[in-house]
């Protein structure tokens, strides 16, 4: 059975020490999973520690654990960067879940010139909580010890001056002649992948992104949803980095 894996803020914990998980996700684990004494669990501080060990005791709002191991998920040296176009429906969340599946380490929500969704001002922060309490759900059940950062709203402009800063900005679009894989991946640094809305990229955004030191990429021989295009590009990515380590 999978150990289920629970988000908290972890102070000093070493091995030998005990651990309560009281809050939400306390009462989650006690009331709706239903852990048992003698189960084991996994803690995460949702920035690459965590502490795992069997659970001693339980209550109606809370677990308390024995830490057997702290575990650590090593910095990456490549970091993903996705800037997600906003989309209607679910479509948008639905991306930020599998992105964090995957593994990305930022997700950029992008007022794209063609998204149907706007943000207003006032709509803004609570929209970003939606997206980053998808994050955090999509972190746990795929049990990764990070949890995605999901940055403030970027426009175009702002975006591109993220992709002169960073090794390699990709822009995902079904026009482009070079597949993915033809892409020099870089051994560290950013990668700023670009998903457009469902209606597509325009040509002034594309301009603006190639003068800014961004490629068109093609990543499959159909037009993808704006919730999977994000996901299928970095696992193309990660294949590609993985051959790179293998090569040395």
């Amino acid at each position: 059975m999978t150990e289920a894996l629970f988000l908290a803020d972890l102070t000093r914990c070493r091995v030998g020490d005990t651990f309560t998980l009281g809050g939400d996700e306390g009462r989650h684990a006690a009331a709706v999973r239903r852990i048992r004494v003698g189960e084991t669990i996994v803690v995460s501080d949702g920035a690459g520690t965590a502490i795992r060990g069997p659970v001693t005791a339980t209550d109606k709002a809370s677990v308390t654990l024995e830490v057997a191991e702290v575990l650590t998920a090593q910095a990456p040296t490549v970091r993903y960067i996705v800037a997600q176009a906003l989309a209607k429906g679910d479509r948008a969340e639905l991306a930020v879940e599998m992105l964090t599946e995957v593994g990305v380490d930022r997700i950029i929500p992008w007022q794209a010139s063609r998204s149907v969704v706007k943000w207003s001002p006032d709509r803004e922060e609570r929209q970003a909580g939606r997206w980053r309490s998808t994050a955090r759900e999509a972190t746990k059940q795929s049990r990764r010890l990070r949890v995605p950062i999901i940055a403030a709203p970027m426009t175009t402009r702002e975006l591109a001056e993220l992709a002169r800063e960073v090794a390699l900005t990709l822009i995902l679009h079904e026009g482009a002649s070079a597949p993915l894989p033809r892409v020099a991946v870089p051994e560290e640094g950013d990668v700023l992948v670009i998903v457009g809305p469902e209606g597509g990229l325009t040509d002034a955004e594309i301009a603006t992104f190639e003068a800014a030191g961004g490629r068109q990429v093609l990543i499959s021989d159909a037009v993808l949803r704006t919730s999977s295009a994000g996901v299928v590009a970095v696992a193309q990515l990660q294949a590609l980095q993985r051959r790179v380590g293998k090569a040395k």
